[in-house]
Protein backbone atom coordinates (compact mmCIF):
# COMPACT_ATOMS: atom_id res chain seq x y z
CA UNK A 1 0.00 0.00 0.00
CA UNK A 2 0.96 3.92 -0.62
CA UNK A 3 0.98 6.73 2.10
CA UNK A 4 -0.25 9.12 -0.43
CA UNK A 5 -3.39 6.28 -1.73
CA UNK A 6 -4.23 4.40 1.08
CA UNK A 7 -5.89 1.41 0.21
CA UNK A 8 -4.19 0.86 -3.06
CA UNK A 9 -1.96 -2.05 -4.12
CA UNK A 10 1.73 -0.59 -6.61
CA UNK A 11 3.35 -2.86 -8.44
CA UNK A 12 7.37 -2.48 -6.98
CA UNK A 13 9.18 1.23 -8.44
CA UNK A 14 11.50 0.09 -11.07
CA UNK A 15 15.54 -0.01 -9.80
CA UNK A 16 16.63 3.04 -11.73
CA UNK A 17 20.41 3.19 -11.06
CA UNK A 18 21.97 0.11 -13.37
CA UNK A 19 24.87 -0.90 -14.04
CA UNK A 20 24.29 -2.65 -17.16
CA UNK A 21 22.12 -1.77 -20.12
CA UNK A 22 18.16 -3.25 -19.49
CA UNK A 23 15.79 -3.56 -22.18
CA UNK A 24 13.77 -0.97 -20.90
CA UNK A 25 16.54 1.38 -21.86
CA UNK A 26 15.19 0.92 -25.41
CA UNK A 27 11.52 1.27 -24.19
CA UNK A 28 11.34 4.80 -25.27
CA UNK A 29 9.55 5.48 -22.00
CA UNK A 30 11.53 6.88 -18.62
CA UNK A 31 14.82 4.34 -18.93
CA UNK A 32 15.10 6.02 -22.52
CA UNK A 33 15.01 9.08 -21.42
CA UNK A 34 17.15 8.52 -18.56
CA UNK A 35 20.16 6.88 -21.00
CA UNK A 36 20.01 10.23 -23.34
CA UNK A 37 19.84 12.59 -20.91
CA UNK A 38 22.84 11.24 -18.27
CA UNK A 39 24.63 9.82 -21.32
CA UNK A 40 24.49 11.09 -24.50
CA UNK A 41 23.43 14.44 -24.13
CA UNK A 42 26.04 15.07 -22.15
CA UNK A 43 28.56 14.07 -24.80
CA UNK A 44 26.61 15.25 -28.16
CA UNK A 45 24.34 17.51 -27.28
CA UNK A 46 23.82 20.73 -29.69
CA UNK A 47 20.57 22.61 -31.09
CA UNK A 48 19.55 20.19 -32.89
CA UNK A 49 19.94 17.13 -31.16
CA UNK A 50 18.97 18.63 -27.64
CA UNK A 51 14.93 19.06 -29.37
CA UNK A 52 15.21 15.05 -29.13
CA UNK A 53 12.41 15.51 -32.17
CA UNK A 54 11.81 12.54 -34.54
CA UNK A 55 14.47 14.24 -36.88
CA UNK A 56 16.94 17.03 -37.38
CA UNK A 57 15.82 19.92 -38.15
CA UNK A 58 19.21 21.54 -39.70
CA UNK A 59 19.81 24.98 -41.97
CA UNK A 60 22.27 24.29 -45.39
CA UNK A 61 22.83 27.07 -47.74
CA UNK A 62 19.56 28.45 -47.05
CA UNK A 63 17.26 25.68 -47.20
CA UNK A 64 15.58 23.63 -43.89
CA UNK A 65 16.59 19.66 -44.10
CA UNK A 66 15.06 17.60 -41.94
CA UNK A 67 17.67 14.32 -41.58
CA UNK A 68 16.40 11.13 -39.47
CA UNK A 69 17.85 7.94 -38.83
CA UNK A 70 16.27 4.82 -37.33
CA UNK A 71 17.19 0.74 -36.62
CA UNK A 72 15.04 -1.73 -36.84
CA UNK A 73 15.54 -5.15 -34.99
CA UNK A 74 11.64 -6.49 -35.15
CA UNK A 75 11.46 -10.07 -34.20
CA UNK A 76 9.98 -12.00 -36.26
CA UNK A 77 10.94 -10.50 -39.65
CA UNK A 78 7.47 -11.22 -41.53
CA UNK A 79 4.70 -10.59 -39.60
CA UNK A 80 0.96 -9.54 -40.80
CA UNK A 81 0.78 -6.48 -42.79
CA UNK A 82 4.55 -6.85 -43.85
CA UNK A 83 8.38 -7.46 -42.86
CA UNK A 84 11.33 -5.64 -41.52
CA UNK A 85 11.71 -4.23 -45.01
CA UNK A 86 9.04 -2.20 -45.37
CA UNK A 87 8.81 -1.18 -42.20
CA UNK A 88 12.37 0.25 -42.06
CA UNK A 89 11.26 2.37 -45.13
CA UNK A 90 8.05 3.60 -43.87
CA UNK A 91 9.45 4.25 -40.49
CA UNK A 92 12.01 6.83 -41.70
CA UNK A 93 9.86 7.82 -44.25
CA UNK A 94 7.23 8.62 -41.33
CA UNK A 95 10.02 10.71 -39.14
CA UNK A 96 10.73 12.94 -41.95
CA UNK A 97 7.27 13.59 -42.46
CA UNK A 98 5.85 14.41 -39.19
CA UNK A 99 8.18 17.04 -39.40
CA UNK A 100 6.87 18.93 -41.96
CA UNK A 101 9.51 17.57 -44.44
CA UNK A 102 9.25 16.27 -48.38
CA UNK A 103 11.13 13.24 -48.40
CA UNK A 104 14.06 12.69 -50.63
CA UNK A 105 16.62 10.57 -50.27
CA UNK A 106 17.39 7.32 -48.45
CA UNK A 107 20.11 5.30 -47.17
CA UNK A 108 20.37 1.65 -45.37
CA UNK A 109 22.69 -0.58 -44.08
CA UNK A 110 21.79 -4.56 -43.23
CA UNK A 111 23.68 -6.34 -40.45
CA UNK A 112 22.73 -9.88 -41.33
CA UNK A 113 23.65 -13.34 -39.88
CA UNK A 114 25.70 -15.82 -41.71
CA UNK A 115 22.92 -18.76 -42.88
CA UNK A 116 20.64 -16.18 -43.10
CA UNK A 117 18.20 -17.58 -46.20
CA UNK A 118 18.61 -15.85 -49.36
CA UNK A 119 15.19 -16.26 -50.23
CA UNK A 120 14.30 -14.14 -47.21
CA UNK A 121 16.56 -11.75 -47.98
CA UNK A 122 15.32 -11.17 -51.50
CA UNK A 123 11.92 -11.00 -50.27
CA UNK A 124 12.70 -8.37 -47.54
CA UNK A 125 14.57 -6.37 -50.31
CA UNK A 126 11.59 -6.68 -52.70
CA UNK A 127 9.47 -4.93 -50.12
CA UNK A 128 11.68 -2.42 -49.34
CA UNK A 129 11.98 -1.69 -52.76
CA UNK A 130 7.98 -1.31 -53.49
CA UNK A 131 7.76 0.81 -50.31
CA UNK A 132 10.55 2.83 -51.67
CA UNK A 133 8.85 3.15 -54.74
CA UNK A 134 5.39 4.15 -53.66
CA UNK A 135 6.83 7.28 -51.89
CA UNK A 136 9.49 8.21 -54.62
CA UNK A 137 12.54 8.03 -52.51
CA UNK A 138 15.58 7.16 -53.45
CA UNK A 139 17.77 4.48 -51.79
CA UNK A 140 21.18 6.49 -52.77
CA UNK A 141 23.49 4.70 -50.49
CA UNK A 142 23.86 1.98 -48.19
CA UNK A 143 26.10 -0.64 -46.55
CA UNK A 144 26.20 -4.25 -45.73
CA UNK A 145 27.86 -6.47 -43.03
CA UNK A 146 27.64 -10.15 -42.49
CA UNK A 147 28.48 -11.60 -38.60
CA UNK A 148 29.06 -14.70 -37.19
CA UNK A 149 25.30 -16.94 -36.18
CA UNK A 150 24.80 -16.03 -33.17
CA UNK A 151 26.10 -12.41 -33.25
CA UNK A 152 22.37 -10.83 -34.45
CA UNK A 153 19.14 -11.78 -34.51
CA UNK A 154 19.00 -13.10 -37.99
CA UNK A 155 18.93 -9.42 -39.53
CA UNK A 156 19.03 -5.55 -38.54
CA UNK A 157 18.58 -2.79 -40.62
CA UNK A 158 19.54 0.70 -40.04
CA UNK A 159 17.99 3.87 -42.13
CA UNK A 160 18.61 7.50 -42.65
CA UNK A 161 16.38 9.63 -44.66
CA UNK A 162 16.96 13.22 -45.53
CA UNK A 163 14.07 15.46 -46.58
CA UNK A 164 13.23 19.29 -47.32
CA UNK A 165 11.35 21.26 -45.22
CA UNK A 166 9.08 23.94 -46.91
CA UNK A 167 10.37 27.48 -45.54
CA UNK A 168 6.55 28.27 -43.80
CA UNK A 169 6.74 25.01 -41.55
CA UNK A 170 8.20 25.08 -38.23
CA UNK A 171 6.66 22.55 -36.24
CA UNK A 172 7.70 21.67 -32.70
CA UNK A 173 6.34 21.40 -29.21
CA UNK A 174 7.14 24.96 -28.33
CA UNK A 175 4.37 25.94 -30.54
CA UNK A 176 1.28 23.93 -28.33
CA UNK A 177 -1.33 26.84 -26.67
CA UNK A 178 -3.96 25.95 -24.36
CA UNK A 179 -6.86 25.29 -25.64
CA UNK A 180 -5.15 23.14 -28.55
CA UNK A 181 -7.18 19.73 -30.02
CA UNK A 182 -4.91 16.55 -29.52
CA UNK A 183 -5.74 13.96 -33.12
CA UNK A 184 -4.69 10.91 -33.56
CA UNK A 185 -5.15 9.70 -37.11
CA UNK A 186 -6.65 5.87 -36.74
CA UNK A 187 -6.91 3.28 -34.98
CA UNK A 188 -3.89 2.55 -32.33
CA UNK A 189 -2.12 -0.45 -31.21
CA UNK A 190 -2.44 -2.79 -34.21
CA UNK A 191 1.23 -2.54 -35.27
CA UNK A 192 1.77 -3.46 -31.71
CA UNK A 193 -0.39 -6.44 -31.29
CA UNK A 194 0.79 -7.81 -34.50
CA UNK A 195 3.99 -8.18 -33.88
CA UNK A 196 3.51 -9.94 -29.82
CA UNK A 197 1.53 -12.22 -31.14
CA UNK A 198 3.49 -13.16 -34.03
CA UNK A 199 6.09 -13.65 -31.94
CA UNK A 200 4.22 -15.54 -29.38
CA UNK A 201 2.32 -17.57 -31.62
CA UNK A 202 -0.42 -16.69 -29.76
CA UNK A 203 -3.80 -17.70 -31.68
CA UNK A 204 -6.00 -14.41 -31.32
CA UNK A 205 -9.50 -14.87 -32.85
CA UNK A 206 -9.30 -12.20 -35.32
CA UNK A 207 -6.96 -11.08 -37.90
CA UNK A 208 -5.25 -7.96 -36.83
CA UNK A 209 -2.52 -6.57 -39.34
CA UNK A 210 0.31 -4.22 -38.33
CA UNK A 211 -0.30 -0.92 -39.42
CA UNK A 212 3.04 0.11 -41.40
CA UNK A 213 2.27 2.35 -44.06
CA UNK A 214 4.00 5.59 -45.51
CA UNK A 215 2.56 9.09 -43.84
CA UNK A 216 4.09 11.30 -46.06
CA UNK A 217 0.86 12.16 -48.55
CA UNK A 218 -1.31 12.19 -45.97
CA UNK A 219 0.88 15.11 -43.86
CA UNK A 220 0.73 17.24 -47.28
CA UNK A 221 -2.50 17.50 -47.62
CA UNK A 222 -3.14 18.44 -43.87
CA UNK A 223 -0.43 20.83 -44.45
CA UNK A 224 -2.21 22.21 -47.51
CA UNK A 225 -5.71 22.03 -45.42
CA UNK A 226 -4.41 23.96 -42.62
CA UNK A 227 -0.67 25.68 -43.10
CA UNK A 228 -0.86 27.67 -39.89
CA UNK A 229 -3.06 25.41 -37.52
CA UNK A 230 -0.82 22.36 -37.04
CA UNK A 231 1.37 22.93 -33.75
CA UNK A 232 3.49 19.93 -34.30
CA UNK A 233 3.11 16.54 -35.44
CA UNK A 234 5.05 12.97 -33.94
CA UNK A 235 4.60 9.34 -34.89
CA UNK A 236 4.00 7.03 -31.97
CA UNK A 237 6.22 4.22 -32.82
CA UNK A 238 8.36 3.21 -29.78
CA UNK A 239 6.40 3.72 -26.43
CA UNK A 240 3.33 4.53 -28.23
CA UNK A 241 0.49 7.28 -27.85
CA UNK A 242 1.08 7.88 -24.38
CA UNK A 243 4.81 8.39 -24.46
CA UNK A 244 4.25 11.14 -27.61
CA UNK A 245 1.94 13.21 -25.66
CA UNK A 246 4.12 13.07 -22.79
CA UNK A 247 7.22 14.39 -24.80
CA UNK A 248 4.50 17.25 -26.22
CA UNK A 249 3.41 17.88 -22.32
CA UNK A 250 7.09 18.52 -20.76
CA UNK A 251 8.39 20.17 -23.68
CA UNK A 252 5.06 22.35 -23.80
CA UNK A 253 5.37 22.68 -20.17
CA UNK A 254 1.36 22.13 -20.49
CA UNK A 255 -1.14 20.23 -19.10
CA UNK A 256 -2.73 17.33 -22.04
CA UNK A 257 -6.04 15.53 -20.94
CA UNK A 258 -7.40 12.56 -23.23
CA UNK A 259 -10.74 11.16 -23.50
CA UNK A 260 -10.62 7.51 -23.18
CA UNK A 261 -13.66 6.98 -25.02
CA UNK A 262 -12.65 9.07 -27.86
CA UNK A 263 -10.00 6.69 -28.33
CA UNK A 264 -9.96 4.78 -32.31
CA UNK A 265 -9.54 1.29 -31.03
CA UNK A 266 -10.20 -2.25 -32.27
CA UNK A 267 -12.54 -4.18 -30.48
CA UNK A 268 -9.78 -7.35 -30.81
CA UNK A 269 -6.85 -4.78 -30.12
CA UNK A 270 -8.85 -4.26 -26.60
CA UNK A 271 -9.27 -7.44 -26.18
CA UNK A 272 -5.89 -8.88 -27.07
CA UNK A 273 -4.59 -6.15 -24.34
CA UNK A 274 -6.78 -6.59 -21.68
CA UNK A 275 -6.30 -10.90 -22.41
CA UNK A 276 -1.82 -9.65 -22.10
CA UNK A 277 -2.69 -6.91 -19.80
CA UNK A 278 -1.11 -4.26 -21.68
CA UNK A 279 -2.49 -0.92 -22.15
CA UNK A 280 -2.81 0.41 -25.33
CA UNK A 281 -1.79 3.66 -24.92
CA UNK A 282 1.65 2.55 -24.99
CA UNK A 283 1.82 0.09 -28.10
CA UNK A 284 3.90 0.64 -30.75
CA UNK A 285 2.06 2.07 -34.08
CA UNK A 286 3.84 2.29 -37.50
CA UNK A 287 1.08 4.11 -39.27
CA UNK A 288 -0.19 6.45 -37.28
CA UNK A 289 0.62 10.15 -36.42
CA UNK A 290 -0.21 12.50 -33.66
CA UNK A 291 -0.94 16.01 -34.38
CA UNK A 292 -1.62 18.82 -31.85
CA UNK A 293 -3.93 21.41 -33.50
CA UNK A 294 -5.50 25.10 -32.84
CA UNK A 295 -8.78 24.64 -31.58
CA UNK A 296 -10.81 26.49 -34.88
CA UNK A 297 -8.85 24.46 -37.26
CA UNK A 298 -9.72 21.09 -36.24
CA UNK A 299 -12.66 20.04 -37.65
CA UNK A 300 -11.23 21.46 -40.76
CA UNK A 301 -8.04 18.86 -40.59
CA UNK A 302 -9.97 16.09 -39.60
CA UNK A 303 -12.13 16.47 -42.70
CA UNK A 304 -9.24 16.12 -44.89
CA UNK A 305 -7.79 13.62 -42.52
CA UNK A 306 -10.75 11.27 -43.53
CA UNK A 307 -10.63 11.24 -46.80
CA UNK A 308 -7.17 9.91 -47.08
CA UNK A 309 -6.71 6.22 -46.53
CA UNK A 310 -4.56 6.45 -43.89
CA UNK A 311 -6.44 9.05 -41.88
CA UNK A 312 -10.02 7.55 -42.75
CA UNK A 313 -10.59 6.91 -39.14
CA UNK A 314 -8.94 10.41 -37.23
CA UNK A 315 -10.42 11.36 -34.31
CA UNK A 316 -10.00 14.42 -31.64
CA UNK A 317 -8.95 12.60 -28.70
CA UNK A 318 -7.75 15.32 -26.19
CA UNK A 319 -7.44 18.90 -26.05
CA UNK A 320 -4.47 21.00 -24.50
CA UNK A 321 -5.46 22.41 -20.82
CA UNK A 322 -4.02 25.59 -18.48
CA UNK A 323 -1.18 24.84 -16.20
CA UNK A 324 2.67 24.14 -16.64
CA UNK A 325 2.61 20.72 -14.71
CA UNK A 326 3.80 19.07 -18.28
CA UNK A 327 1.70 16.34 -17.43
CA UNK A 328 -1.14 13.87 -19.16
CA UNK A 329 -4.01 12.19 -17.73
CA UNK A 330 -6.65 10.23 -18.63
CA UNK A 331 -10.27 10.31 -18.33
CA UNK A 332 -11.84 7.08 -18.07
CA UNK A 333 -15.25 5.59 -18.92
CA UNK A 334 -16.83 6.66 -15.26
CA UNK A 335 -15.67 10.37 -15.31
CA UNK A 336 -12.76 9.48 -13.49
CA UNK A 337 -9.09 11.31 -14.04
CA UNK A 338 -5.74 9.09 -14.14
CA UNK A 339 -2.26 10.28 -14.63
CA UNK A 340 -0.63 8.51 -17.74
CA UNK A 341 2.72 8.71 -17.13
CA UNK A 342 5.63 7.74 -19.50
CA UNK A 343 6.28 4.07 -19.25
CA UNK A 344 8.84 3.38 -16.64
CA UNK A 345 10.27 0.40 -18.58
CA UNK A 346 9.91 -2.42 -20.89
CA UNK A 347 5.82 -2.98 -21.17
CA UNK A 348 5.13 -6.80 -20.32
CA UNK A 349 2.05 -8.29 -19.56
CA UNK A 350 0.88 -7.35 -15.80
CA UNK A 351 2.31 -9.77 -13.29
CA UNK A 352 1.21 -7.77 -10.04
Amino acid sequence: MTDEFPGILNCPVPITNHQTVQLGHGSGGKMSRELLTKLFLPRFGNDALNELGDQARLEMNGAHIAFSTDSFVVDPLFFPGGNIGDLAVNGTVNDLAVGGAIPKYLSVGFIIEAGFPIEDLHRILLSMEAAAKQVGIPVVTGDTKVVEKGSADKMFINTTGIGLIPDDIRLTPKNIQSGDQVIVSGYIGDHGITILSSREGLALESDIRSDTAPLHGLVREMLVAVPDGIRVMRDPTRGGVATALNEFAEEAGNRIRIDSSALPLREEVQSACEILGIDPMYIANEGKLLAIVAPEQSDDLLEVMRKHEYGEHAAVIGEVLDGEDGRVSLTTGLGAETIMDMLPGEQLPRIC
